[in-house]
């Protein structure tokens, strides 16, 4: 069966059909057609956002029996570590929104340009993989005391090796964005998580404990890298005929751009993300001096359970940077797109704010156990106060697309001013989710408003015709 993602370059006449079949302003007009709407596409990588975290919930259970049973109570070395990584992987998540935007609008080549900037970019990173792990390695002792690991000093190691695969890996994540190759990207969210699963779990069975099961994070970006670079070859070698994939790799052409250059571009990104997870994550920081040892545990497994909706919006999120950059290049309208991703966050919170509203204490008691449950009363405020997070996520996503960065020191100031509000909070995890709320209330506000304004900017010239043809057609 023919998906919208391994379609040939269809001929005119097909085209021509193909736009009358949709039925009038491109509404779908069939279930085939559906499959392949701009929805569907946004809904594919949010559903394999959701899969992806699926696997990762059931890592932590894997992971927890594990280390608990083998190496008495590793798996807080491991959360630990895996924490010291998020901190590091906002750089990657960064590169990737950046890397998308500038593949659409055709800043990195296309056919052989494109492998070259590619080729160019690969051969750069390696050398810093192998530059940060020789100093890993070095100052493993130092870095393990300063994560709280000084026991697993090798695991520790691991995390700036890591850090640079990841940083590889959204790269190829953001190419593939960029020549509309979303189904890739979703196999490649799924792929990565169970990689981890499968070669951790070995690994720590087999003996390895926490190093084991923490190596397999660079063992997943490789194994998935590996797939992203093919998935990119293959599209290269659909839009050039018959030409082979090596013979394409082997044409020497000049990047189209070097990658410290697209790394300075990536600042705005960069930002923008940190407002996102200084918005998402302070509550939980800030419980810690608000309450007691065990309530504020009870409320950290609380807004675990209420961000769901958040990585739901990081999906929609990969469809939504290269799209809102196509359209600002051909002069189009992107407010829609927009709208499109909002409106796959809208559908998945009503049966989730439905289940946080009424059975709060049981999916606590289920998903953490009775000792957890004693901020549950808090979920449903939590449930809405992500909900909105999750929509101002996708409007930041939005205007980095648009490049805009303004709004950053609006959203800036949002994020400073909700930790000193949340000090003075009450001590009750009702209300004090309830100063979360209007916080993400605010931001959403700020977002939104300056977002939904017409770019007044003239929109950036897209690639000829001639050269973009064939991506567009492979969407």
């Amino acid at each position: 069966m023919t998906t919208p993602f391994n379609d040939r370059t269809p001929g005119p006449i097909a085209k021509l059909i193909a736009r009358v079949s949709r039925g009038r302003d491109g509404i779908p007009t069939s279930l085939a057609d559906l499959r392949g709407s701009e929805t569907a596409k946004a809904a594919g990588l949010a559903g394999a956002m959701i899969v992806n975290n699926v696997i990762a919930l059931g890592s932590t259970v894997v992971f927890a029996r594990l280390l608990n049973d083998n190496q008495g109570g590793g798996y807080g070395s491991l959360a630990a570590l895996i924490s010291y990584f998020l901190i590091l992987s906002v750089v990657g998540q960064a590169l990737q929104v950046a890397t998308a935007r500038e593949g659409v609008l055709g800043h990195l080549g296309t056919g052989a340009g494109l492998m070259a900037t590619v080729r160019h970019w690969t051969r750069a990173m390696a050398w810093v993989t192998v530059a940060v792990t020789i100093i890993s390695v070095l100052l493993r002792g130092p870095i393990a005391q300063a994560v709280g690991v000084k026991h697993d000093q090798w695991a520790a190691a691991l995390g700036l090796p890591a850090a640079a695969l990841w940083l590889e890996l959204s790269i190829l994540r953001g190419v593939l964005q960029g020549v509309g190759d979303y189904k890739g990207v979703g196999l490649s969210l799924i792929g990565e998580q169970g990689a981890r699963l499968v070669t951790g779990a070995i690994l720590a069975a087999a003996g390895l404990g926490v190093t084991g099961a923490y190596l397999g994070t660079p063992l997943s970006f490789i194994i998935v890298g590996s797939y992203c670079a093919w998935r990119l070859q293959r599209h290269v070698q659909e839009a050039a005929g018959a030409q082979p994939v090596s013979t394409l790799a082997r044409v020497d052409v000049a990047p189209a751009l070097s990658l410290w250059a697209h790394v300075k571009r990536a600042w705005a990104p960069i930002a923008g993300l940190i407002v996102i997870a200084v918005l998402q994550n302070i509550d939980i920081i800030a419980a810690k001096h608000r309450f007691s040892t065990s309530l504020a545990s009870s409320y950290g497994a609380t807004a675990v359970a209420a961000k769901v909706l958040i990585w739901v919006a990081m999906g929609a999120g990969f469809y939504l940077v290269p799209e809102v950059s196509r359209r600002r290049a051909s002069g189009e309208d992107t407010r829609p797109i927009l709208f499109r991703a909002l409106g796959i966050v809208a559908v998945c919170a009503v049966p989730v704010l439905l289940i946080f509203a009424f059975e709060s204490h049981l999916l606590i008691t289920l998903a953490f156990g009775a000792k957890k449950a004693h901020a549950s009363d808090s979920l449903f405020v939590l449930g809405l106060a992500f909900t909105v997070l999750a929509g101002t996520y996708l409007a930041i996503q939005y205007m980095l697309a648009l490049k805009r960065t303004w709004f950053l020191i609006a959203l800036a100031a949002v994020a400073v001013a909700e930790p000193i509000m949340l000090l003075n909070a009450s001590r009750k995890p009702t209300g004090f989710a309830a100063v979360v709320l209007a916080v993400q209330v605010v931001g959403a506000a700020l977002a939104f408003g300056l977002a939904l304004r017409r770019d007044p900017a003239p929109p950036e010239p897209a690639p000829s015709l001639e050269r973009a043809e064939p991506e567009l057609a492979l969407r």
